[in-house]
């Protein structure tokens, strides 16, 4: 929940047995990690429309569940948000405002170009999951769990970038 937003309004309420002040805190967290999910699935469509050169269609394939499975992963965080009485934000200029790191960079590319982007991309969701997690478990064990379940999906999905870019010699190329 954003508090430079004016369209944001919270509820009277949140699950029963939070504080409201440990409730607050979960849905800004929560908030972080909506933002960057939403990020995360625009991006990966990006990829998919623009990734070009040997290794292609791997590659196109592989990005469209990543997408589906990320689209999910934000609705689950807005729906979470609702439950503990905030209102997920989701609208475009939002997402914007909100963002604390640069556009991804890569236009139309070869796959190495789009896949050692997005292993940076995937760094810093990857990161910050964590550092949410670790927040968490001191608010909100539900929302951890939400949260430690995402990050093994994100954390799978960063090694399949990574297996394209992984050398024989276990080096990732940049």
């Amino acid at each position: 929940m954003s508090n430079n937003n004016e369209s944001n309004k919270t509820t009277k309420f949140t699950a029963p047995g939070m504080s409201d002040e440990s409730a607050q805190k979960t849905i800004a967290k929560l908030d972080n990690r909506m933002v960057a999910l939403i990020d995360l699935q625009l991006t990966l469509k990006h990829i998919h429309w623009n990734v070009v050169g040997p290794n292609f269609i791997g590659v196109h394939e592989m990005i469209d569940p990543q997408v589906d499975i990320v689209r999910e992963m934000t609705d689950t965080i807005a729906e979470r948000i609702a439950t503990l009485g905030g209102v997920p934000v989701g609208t475009p200029k939002s997402i914007v405002d909100r963002r604390t790191w640069n556009e991804y960079s890569v236009g139309k590319g070869l796959v190495t170009e789009h896949l050692a982007a997005l292993d940076k991309v995937y760094n810093g969701v990857n990161a910050d999951h964590r550092k949410a997690i670790e927040t968490l478990s001191e608010l909100d064990a539900v929302s951890e769990d939400m949260i430690t379940s995402q990050l093994a999906d994100l954390e799978q999905f960063q090694w399949f970038i990574r297996a394209h870019l992984e050398s024989s010699t276990g080096e990732l190329k940049s």
